[in-house]
């Protein structure tokens, strides 16, 4: 367990303990007619779906596309490389598939880490690259320090 430096400045305790949470999803988006389709082939139900002109709020915007979603089932706290691996075990034997629904839309693994800590990394060994490789996607993290 780790604790920030909050505080410890004035000359106080550190007051806050570190948190990491990653994130791995597979998102489709585009033009989808049929969004049962798509969870028919890949054989998991979507964590997240929306539809053209749907909105996240009542302020939001409308969307701009369809899309469908899968987050891999895994804990937070787990390490990054998990996720991606986990997401990667999910839909390693559907990568034709997925290949094939690039040429009408878009296919793209999201990556998530969020932390209170402004000075820590992220490493992934390179087996759990391969996914990207093999879907032809690049590997992109969004990350969010609080």
């Amino acid at each position: 367990m780790f604790r920030t430096l909050g505080g410890s400045l004035s000359g106080e305790e550190p007051n806050e303990i570190n948190y990491f949470n990653y994130r791995a999803s597979l998102r489709i988006f585009g033009n989808i007619p049929d969004l049962d389709e798509i969870t028919r082939r890949l054989g998991v139900p979507p964590t997240y779906t929306h539809r053209l002109g749907d909105r996240r709020g009542p302020n939001s915007p409308p969307y701009k596309h369809d899309m469908w979603s899968y987050t891999a089932p895994v804990e937070k706290s787990e390490r990054l490389h998990v996720h991606i691996d986990t997401l990667w075990n999910t839909f390693r034997e559907h990568r034709d598939y997925l290949l094939q629904l690039k040429h009408e839309l878009k296919v793209d693994v999201f990556l998530g880490y969020r932390s209170n800590c402004d000075n820590a990394g992220v490493e992934v060994p390179h087996q759990s690259l391969e996914m990207f490789r093999e879907l032809q996607v690049p590997f992109g993290l969004s990350i969010i320090v609080t």
